[in-house]
């Protein structure tokens, strides 16, 4: 059986995720905020354990990281990370060498170890000893099984928030809304996915059980790469939009039934829309293989 072994050589700039031959092997473009990590593949074979699949191994010439005023840079090296293995670029299996990674991202090693303990927090990757940080398999019904219960806990809590939420925190929810639908009509994902956080954290804010807005950070942390990923069609965002039109009207009507039903179906929503794009992924990778 073979296995993909990935070495870095080099960095262009490019618009969009791409393929190209390299030296008769693959090249896949990893996209970053300015620039594409490229990444070489070459076959190996499955037991030879020195040719395992390695993130970051090899030379590496990559420029510094862009500077963003508004992330940390572990903040930034993580959310990367999290969007090359949500894609499929890192694929399962793969090992995340912190060294390489920080020269790749052109910076300490302090904020690579922070990123990763984001993504083995986030349950996109784990500590294996003798190995280091290891991207692990995330399958379709572990994606479900999350957003189910995460479905579950936004219920409850806009069932609270149609009674508790003060007026300023609903007069808050409703400005924000109207903000991502300018930013939806703009199909601008980035901000729209940042407003699209704080909407829903004021939403469990709005509980006041802080035993429950705790349960319901922590979930949400594990699917924001997950949420971020399926917001990046702008058929989505417009979809999303009229979904949160239902969850704000519920609000402001001070029905909890009406809250707790929207954001139920709201997740759902977006479940399905997660689990289709990868769908359509997996479907166009393995169509590509057989070329």
């Amino acid at each position: 059986m073979l296995v993909l072994d990935y070495i870095q050589v080099s960095m262009l700039s490019a618009a969009s995720h791409a393929t190209a031959p390299l030296c008769g092997h693959t090249v896949y473009l990893l996209p970053t905020l300015q620039a594409d990590c490229v990444i070489c593949c070459r076959l190996g074979d499955q037991n030879d354990t020195s040719r395992q699949p390695e993130m970051g191994k090899g030379e590496c010439l990559m420029l510094e990281t862009p500077a963003n005023a508004k992330k940390s840079r572990s903040d930034f090296v993580a959310e990367q990370l999290e969007e090359a293995v949500i894609n499929g670029d890192i694929p399962a299996g793969s090992r995340l060498d912190e060294t390489s990674i920080a020269a790749q991202f052109g910076v300490s090693r302090t904020p690579v170890r922070e990123a990763l303990h984001i993504l083995c927090g986030r349950g996109l990757a784990e500590r294996e000893p003798y190995k280091g940080v290891v991207v692990i398999q995330i399958s379709a019904q572990r994606i479900d099984e999350m957003f189910e219960a995460m479905a579950e806990l936004e219920a409850t809590c806009g069932r609270l928030s149609s009674h508790r939420m003060t007026m300023s925190e609903r007069a808050e929810l409703e400005s924000m809304h109207r903000e991502m639908n300018a930013l939806a009509d703009e199909g601008d994902h980035e901000a729209y996915n940042e407003i699209n956080t704080r909407f829903h954290s004021l939403l469990f804010q709005g509980s006041h059980n802080s035993d429950l807005i705790s349960a319901a950070q922590t979930l949400r942390l594990k699917l924001a790469p997950f949420r971020k990923y399926q917001l990046k069609d702008k058929g989505r965002l417009k979809r999303s939009c009229r979904e949160h039109q239902q969850i704000v009207d519920a609000i402001l009507d001070q029905d909890p039934k009406a809250a707790e039903n929207a954001l139920r179906r709201h997740l759902v929503s977006a479940a399905q829309e997660v689990l289709l794009k990868r769908q359509r992924q997996e479907d166009e990778a393995a169509a590509k293989s057989h070329l």
